[in-house]
């Protein structure tokens, strides 16, 4: 029984002391494209439902994003692309007039914004920025935040 507690202590004892080897410290850069969160993210909406979509939807997403992750939120909110389409969301306009209904929006949402995931085959992103972090509320695959007559 004391080699039991013998072998424990001379473990912790290798433990605290330093490692011989050294260390060289590495200085990195860290990226200054924005970031996506799904803090925000709600899917209990069927209007704004993922159902029945298949890994095709998902790999595009996906894709999107990283491909954004490239840029500030600047770059993206400036972008006149016509396959990015990223523009900000008149809630008066949609079929959400209340806007995404997330706790203190008044405080955490400036302005809401939407972005194509690619030229109309799968929809829209739509969340808003704080910094250059883009929190993802809805995903809508459908185009249902507008009216069938106008698609924006």
């Amino acid at each position: 029984m004391s080699s039991k507690k013998n072998k424990k202590r001379q473990d912790t004892n290798l433990r605290s002391q330093p490692s011989s080897a050294k260390r060289e410290v590495v200085q990195i850069q860290i990226p200054e494209g924005v970031s996506f969160s799904f803090r925000y993210y709600q899917d209990d909406k069927d209007k704004f439902s993922l159902a029945g979509r298949d890994s095709r939807y998902l790999a595009s997403l996906l894709r999107r994003l990283r491909d954004l992750s490239q840029l500030n939120s600047q770059e993206i909110i400036n972008n006149q692309s016509k396959s990015l389409r990223c523009h900000g969301i008149a809630w008066q306009d949609t079929t959400e007039p209340n806007g995404f209904g997330i706790p203190n929006e008044a405080m955490l949402v400036n302005i809401p914004y939407q972005f194509q995931i690619s030229a109309n085959e799968y929809g829209r992103v739509h969340g808003f920025f704080s910094e250059n972090i883009f929190y993802i509320v809805w995903l809508d695959p459908d185009h249902n935040l507008y009216s069938s007559i106008r698609f924006t």
